[in-house]
């Protein structure tokens, strides 16, 4: 008779979870941040806030972004009049409208990633999907297996209002999911459109008006399995070892409430000294087992949470420039997507590795971490280890 042993031994893959593809997309609607300021205050109501429009304008002026893309149009904010507003009920017409954007959105970033893979979709076997937006039942796990026209019996989890760390958690979901179940190939799908999150500004909470100045729409796709079939699937980063903390005393830090007039922010000021503070001992433990102690020896996948949090790291660790090159041209380009946004640096990652003609997919380096962060504080770690292109 077979034993359990042997049975666990012939589910698991043999090599570590690898990702194959990456695809992403965005909405049509296209911002200029340098003249956002300008229709946002026109938009809802508040041009007679001169000091605060200042304000709002030196926020989007440092902010290091130079276009963002969002779902919402001039059109659709103006029939929807309480969304400009600060605080006042507009949850029903947000969700509408959320549940069917958000699966949309991941759609259109699944189908490129599924097309670079080249395999057909029903050999998809587990599909993760993650959103601040669109709660509902069943959820957009559901909704894009439908789009997409997955397997029915396609393994599905849905991950709400994680927020921005949360580009590392599926990834590290998908690891486990990839090398516990041998032949698994597993979607991951983060998709953030910030018709939840905005809104008019107020004097009271100007946090709101940071936010307000950095996110913009998103999504991502990948496909991560372990042992690629040799000359069909073409493998881009191995990810060898995960981790996930809670910065000590960052309670309160980032976090967000749902609320009839939407999803609100809140972030507090030394959120950039936390993250710097606690970046360094998660990297200790990350590749002090590979006898990696030379950060700018590794290259770098980093949520682009905004430039002070960037400037922060870099100072704290002595980065050379180039170490954040590629995640601040997302940040420059897209703005903060949230969860989507280290999948983005990941994809211009590799794409700026074959343009460079680096022979790997990590800027020519062996070794790699990809971080992020959001509420809680909490940060993710994954250790990523290049393939040859």
């Amino acid at each position: 008779m077979v034993s359990v042993s042997e049975i666990r031994k012939a589910q698991r893959a043999e090599g570590p979870a690898t990702i194959l593809a990456i695809g992403t997309a965005n909405p049509p609607n296209r911002i200029d941040q340098s003249t956002y300021p300008d229709f946002y205050f026109k938009i809802t109501n508040s041009e007679h806030k001169i000091e605060l429009k200042e304000k709002f304008q030196r926020m989007c002026d440092k902010s290091m972004i130079k276009s963002r893309y969002m779902y919402l149009t001039e059109d659709i904010l103006k029939e929807n009049p309480n969304f400009c507003s600060y605080m006042t009920p507009s949850l029903d017409a947000r969700q509408d409208m959320m549940v069917v954007e958000v699966p949309r959105l991941g759609k259109e970033a699944a189908v490129k990633a599924i097309k670079e893979w080249g395999q057909p979709k029903s050999k998809i076997t587990h599909l993760i999907f993650c959103t601040i937006s669109g709660v509902d039942m069943p959820g957009a796990d559901y909704q894009l297996t439908k789009l997409l026209g997955l397997r029915p019996y396609v393994k599905r989890y849905m991950m709400y209002q994680q927020g921005c760390f949360a580009g590392g958690t599926v990834l590290r979901l998908a690891k486990d999911l990839a090398e516990n179940n041998k032949d698994a190939r597993v979607l991951v799908v983060c998709s953030e459109v910030t018709g939840i999150t905005f809104c008019g500004p107020s004097e009271s909470h100007l946090d709101n008006l940071v936010g307000q100045a950095l996110f913009g729409d998103g999504a991502a796709a990948v496909i991560v399995g372990s042992d690629p079939i040799p000359e069909i699937e073409k493998p881009l980063f191995e990810l060898v070892w995960t981790a996930q903390t809670i910065a000590p005393d960052s309670e309160g830090a980032i976090c967000g409430q749902l609320r009839e007039a939407g999803l609100s922010f809140h972030l507090r000021k030394d959120v950039p000294k936390i993250v710097s503070k606690n970046v360094e001992k998660a990297l200790v433990e990350a590749f002090q087992p590979l006898g990696i102690y030379d950060y700018n020896s590794i290259f770098w996948i980093a949520h682009s949470g905004g430039p002070a949090i960037l400037d922060q790291v870099e100072q704290k660790l002595a980065l050379k420039a180039e170490k954040m090159k590629v995640t601040r041209e997302v940040l420059s380009e897209y703005g903060n997507m949230s969860s989507a946004c280290v999948l983005f640096v990941l994809d211009e990652m590799r794409k700026k590795s074959v343009q460079d003609g680096f022979k790997s997919t990590g800027e020519g380096l062996e070794w790699g971490v990809l971080l992020s962060f959001g509420p809680g504080l909490t940060i993710e770690t994954i250790v990523l280890h290049s393939v040859a292109i």
